[in-house]
């Protein structure tokens, strides 16, 4: 049967090489580097068309199509801006969610289905205010304006968003790197990966025992993150159980694990590398909005779930539901420590600016 997840993962596959699809694909990227140049260009020539805030901006997003793990570094990032003093807030698209003229904000036990799964479940975890529309920048004003408190801003995705000015950008991939080289539909790539050179932090995001992508020639600061299992929540009654005290409990199996994110594969890996032998591993499409249950065709007694699937998938009350919430490790410890080094020196510098304006 020819499904979504197949399709997405013979495109992947054909993009990690130059073969005869790509380059029968190649004259159809044209239009896109000319499209993405293009909008380089104005931008770059027309500042004035760029929306700064008065607060730091941080851009987390990638280049390469699909799912990257964009979302374990911005609640990472959250927490350790958190643990150092500082009020972050989040912007982001919604993606899958008609927001409409005006921008949502909110924050706690957002609905995915007015937010979007990744802003619900970055709300949901860090407890931080949360704004989301298409346009970055309305979404960062109606975030200033509801919560004045905020004194740093996260843009959940958004590289590619010009319009929205940024002091800091990370960009998250995976052992992919930048596979062929390619934009799309030659290859992954939403735009040149000459971009890299000019991004501020590059995070690879690994897995088992897969080894980084090759290195780039960039001013980046790059490292790697591994996730694994730190927590696991029954989704029904909200009990929470650390990962080896599940794993002594459950763990013997049967057990299935579902995830609709960018690259299954990766939470199913992950699953694997920490003990659990699973009897069913279901693939579902990104963002996929669980309109029926995916569940009644399993028949083990535990099924393991991802965070972002989680915030979907309680209305289905299934007590084998279980929800994993990783932890990131990452090779060079100090990188956050760096950010915030970092933004102190923008706020600052920032604030001098309004100031300076203000007397004029």
């Amino acid at each position: 049967m020819i499904t979504p997840a197949f399709i997405s993962r013979t495109l992947h596959k054909a993009w990690q090489r130059k073969g005869l699809l790509s380059t029968a694909l190649l004259p159809l990227s044209l239009p896109v580097l000319a499209a993405t140049a293009y909008k380089r260009r104005r931008y770059q020539r027309r500042p004035d068309l760029v929306y700064h805030s008065r607060l730091p901006v941080v851009v987390v997003g990638n280049i390469y199509l699909g799912g990257t793990g964009k979302t374990p570094v911005v609640i990472a990032l959250i927490k350790a801006l958190q643990e150092r003093g500082w009020r972050p807030g989040v912007i982001s698209r919604g993606y899958g969610v008609k927001v409409g003229d005006q921008a949502r904000a909110g924050t706690g036990n957002l609905a995915a289905t007015e937010f979007g799964d990744e802003p619900a479940l970055i709300a949901r975890t860090t407890m931080v205010p949360v704004s989301v529309h298409p346009s970055r920048v309305l979404a960062i004003k109606r975030l200033q304006k509801s919560y004045p408190e905020v004194n740093i801003v996260i843009a959940d995705d958004g590289l590619q968003h010009l319009v929205l000015g940024r002091d800091i950008e990370i960009v998250v991939q995976d052992a992919r790197g930048i596979g062929n080289g390619r934009v799309m539909p030659a290859g992954p790539l939403r735009e040149p990966a000459s971009r890299l050179q000019s991004v501020d932090y590059l995070i690879s995001n690994l897995h088992d025992d897969l080894t980084p992508p090759a290195g780039i020639a960039s001013m980046a600061r790059q490292l790697s993150m591994r996730l694994t299992p730190d927590t696991v929540t029954h989704l029904v009654t909200g009990a929470s159980l650390d990962w080896a005290s599940w794993h002594a409990r459950h763990g013997a199996g049967p057990i299935s694990a579902v995830a609709a994110i960018g690259q299954p594969e990766r939470f199913f890996s992950m699953l694997r590398a920490a003990g659990i032998t699973l009897d069913r591993a279901c693939e579902l499409p990104d963002h996929d909005p669980y309109e029926t249950s995916p569940f009644t065709d399993l028949t083990s007694p535990h099924i393991l779930i991802t965070p972002k699937d989680a915030v979907k998938c309680e209305r289905f009350n299934d007590p084998r539901l279980w929800v994993v919430h990783p932890v990131p490790t990452f090779s060079d410890p100090d990188w956050l420590d760096s950010m915030d080094q970092m933004l102190r020196f923008i706020a600052a510098k920032k604030q001098t600016m309004a100031a300076q304006r203000g007397k004029h």
